[in-house]
């Protein structure tokens, strides 16, 4: 049984990172218009997601 949720848990955590990363990209670029600060602020993931909520919304 342990064993099992720690499979969920660790699924959920790797698709939230992705998520996070994707997300992150996509506000870069349709903010900045370059390739090379959307994939600098993908390796930020959520910490630039949340920046960005806080600064620009």
């Amino acid at each position: 049984m342990q064993d099992n949720r720690r499979t969920v848990v660790h699924q959920t955590v790797k698709s939230g990172i992705t998520f996070g990363s994707a997300l992150a990209m996509v506000i870069s670029y349709t903010t900045w218009e370059s390739v090379g600060w959307a994939i600098f602020h993908g390796l930020l993931s959520w910490v630039y997601v949340i920046y960005f909520l806080l600064c620009h919304a």
